[in-house]
């Protein structure tokens, strides 16, 4: 059982600095182990990401790779893809077989992906497929670039108009990238030879064609059933590359073998969410929050640094406006300046306006994206979930501003009658090894062995320091002699 918050920050409003050479030597050493402890993690951290990101092995013989994109396009689609066409155009792959299924995705990462498959020393398939799937927007845009484009039957292609985040663009501006996006899907049609007019008319008139339509107006090159059927069909055909050289394909003899994500990349690609970025970092900021209040719980800091950097990699995967990241940031030294004068409301009240106002800003911007009309990917924080992290950290912080006031006030006026609890002598009611339980000024405390040394039940000990709720203590007789 501990006491209540009020009491503590009252106590450590009046304490003491120390007890002598001996409790500040315990504090140095305590602050060490911290820093060692926080390292340590740091760098497991680390090296686990380092781990993750250890590549497949490459094939030795010919063969055709095969990757799966099915999902929005991010950067670590775009990464995913340029480390395939790598990996595959050194292990003597035949040709890099992308089946595709997209609602669309960021401009800038497609235009990414169009470079990498353009500039490709394999040839490049993309395959929209299985059945039921599409390449929507962005996907339209991979597909044409594609040295060879197919269609699995009932999926469909186009609505490639682009839209922003957040704000809707003025008119002018508005067509300035609809045209832009238009010209970059013509003159790839042109380079690969396929109809610019119909591929053109899916930026500016959002058009979408299903297999048969695309097909018949030349924006793909074949159907096929599965990939055992596109194989087939595939044996045989030329492909022009970029450098003007001319490959035959030969699909039939070779075996098919499938690159896979690393598990970093799988990582990065979960993240790269808005709803999961936004709760890492909100989490990361609350987190130091708490351990700058009641400093020495070691818990909250820890993981506010480890969400706080999750956090961080998921923003460089995503759109971020940092303007809503410095705000955010901003709401945590106002939340630090309402602490400072409880009962003020000024700063804690701005405070939360700045976190909701950065919320709502982490991703907006005239960012353009290249969505579809049904599964579009979204790049806003959601609504509930804002609501709830601010209603979160509101409630947090009326809590430790209610009791530090009270605190103050009882300090003020003299009530408190408890001396420093720094210095005082107690009993160990259940032992220490290292952590447990001591009676100390007439109450219950958590508290820990300052030293590590295991302290038995009914052993005298001595206060050396309090960290949040928890007292740290050493053997009477271990202080003084």
């Amino acid at each position: 059982m501990r006491p209540s918050t009020t009491g503590t920050i009252a106590r450590r409003y009046e304490a003491s600095s120390s007890i002598g050479s001996k409790v500040v030597e315990s504090r140095l050493e305590g602050t060490i182990r911290r820093s060692l402890a926080v390292a340590v993690v740091l760098m497991c951290f680390g090296g686990a990401l380092v781990s993750l990101g250890v590549p497949d092995a490459l094939a030795a013989d010919p063969y055709v790779a095969i990757i799966d994109i099915d999902d929005a396009i991010s950067p670590s689609t775009s990464r995913f893809l340029s480390r395939a066409i790598d990996s595959a155009a050194d292990s003597d792959a035949v040709l890099l077989l992308v089946r595709l299924d997209t609602p669309g995705g960021l401009l800038d990462a497609t235009r990414d992906m169009v470079d990498s498959i353009t500039n490709a020393q394999i040839p490049v398939v993309v395959y929209v497929a299985p059945t039921g799937a599409h390449a929507a927007s962005a996907g339209t845009f991979i597909t044409a670039a594609a040295h060879i484009a197919a269609m699995a039957p009932i999926t469909n292609i186009g609505a490639a108009t682009p839209i922003t985040i957040g704000e809707e663009l003025p008119e002018t501006l508005a067509r300035k990238v609809a045209q832009d996006a238009a010209a970059l899907l013509r003159s790839i049609a042109v380079a690969r030879g396929r109809n610019a007019d119909a591929l053109e008319a899916t930026v500016l008139e959002a058009r979408a064609y299903d297999a048969s339509e695309a097909l018949e107006l030349g924006i793909v090159d074949l159907l096929a059933e599965d990939i055992g059927d596109l194989l087939r069909q595939l044996d045989g055909r030329s492909v022009v590359m970029g450098d003007g050289s001319e490959i035959s394909l030969q699909t039939v003899g070779p075996v098919v073998r499938r690159i896979r994500q690393t598990p970093l990349e799988r990582v990065l690609a979960f993240l790269a969410d808005p709803n999961i970025a936004f709760t890492l970092v909100s989490l990361g900021f609350i987190a130091i929050f708490v351990e700058w209040v009641l400093p020495g719980l070691w818990g909250p800091g820890i993981i506010g640094v480890i969400a706080l950097a999750l956090g961080f990699v998921a923003l460089g995967n995503l759109p971020v406006n940092w303007v809503g990241v410095g705000l955010m940031a901003f709401a945590m030294g106002l939340f630090f300046l309402e602490m400072q004068a409880p009962g003020t409301s000024i700063f804690g009240v701005s405070g939360v306006l700045s976190f909701v106002i950065g919320g709502f800003l982490l991703f907006g911007g005239f960012t353009p994206v290249l969505p579809s009309a049904p599964g579009a990917p979204g790049y806003g924080v959601n609504t509930f979930l804002l609501a709830g992290v601010v209603a979160a950290m509101a409630a947090l912080l009326g809590f430790v501003i209610r009791d530090l006031a009270v605190a103050r006030q009882i300090a003020g006026r003299g009530d408190v009658t408890h001396e420093p609890i720094e210095g005082q002598i107690g009993t160990v009611t259940t032992e220490l090894s290292p952590q447990g339980e001591v009676h100390v000024a007439g109450e219950m405390w958590s508290a820990v062995s300052d030293d590590g040394e295991a302290i038995e039940e009914g052993v005298s000990i001595i206060v050396t320091e309090t960290e949040g709720l928890t007292l740290r203590v050493f053997r009477e007789s271990e202080v003084w002699d």
